[in-house]
């Protein structure tokens, strides 16, 4: 049996030393950084359902975490993924396109809208964009609506 050099000797003995030396907490991947919070426009949580709504013609488009669905009387409804918002100030822009592969943009503005049929007073102001069509109205959550549903 030959001997063992002495620079393999002492690496052999170092390096049970340096596996100790090892920390798993040093290793541990980061934590995901929290999820940001939905923005607020005008008290409107837009991570909630927010309805957006028209006359002349009735259009309505509602607006859930999972997605967004037109609708109008003379049409069938199309549906669209949610995309998130991108909010500058006081306006949110949804950008999508529909199972008809139709543009669909939906505009809300942090201004007080009136439906023109109702007494009713929304906090947002609606504008929406589908293939050719511009349709303006107005916008509040769903909750807010059906309160005011039950209450009138």
């Amino acid at each position: 049996m030959r001997p063992i050099p002495a620079a393999l000797t002492a690496i052999i003995l170092v390096l049970p030393l340096l596996a100790g030396c090892y920390d798993r907490k040093d290793q541990a991947p980061e934590a995901a950084p929290p999820p940001e919070p939905a923005p607020v426009l005008a008290g409107v949580d837009l991570g909630k359902p927010v309805r957006a709504l028209g006359t002349e013609p009735f259009w309505s488009v509602e607006i859930t975490p999972d997605g967004l669905t037109y609708t109008r009387v003379d049409q069938p409804a199309q549906h669209a993924p949610n995309r998130g918002a991108t909010v500058q100030g006081t306006v949110a822009t949804y950008a999508t396109s529909t199972d008809l592969n139709e543009a669909l943009n939906v505009v809300l503005i942090a201004t007080e809208c009136s439906d023109g049929m109702s007494d009713r007073a929304y906090p947002l102001t609606a504008k929406v964009e589908i293939g050719d069509d511009t349709l303006t109205g107005c916008a509040a959550s769903v909750a807010a609506l059906a309160t005011r549903d039950e209450a009138g």
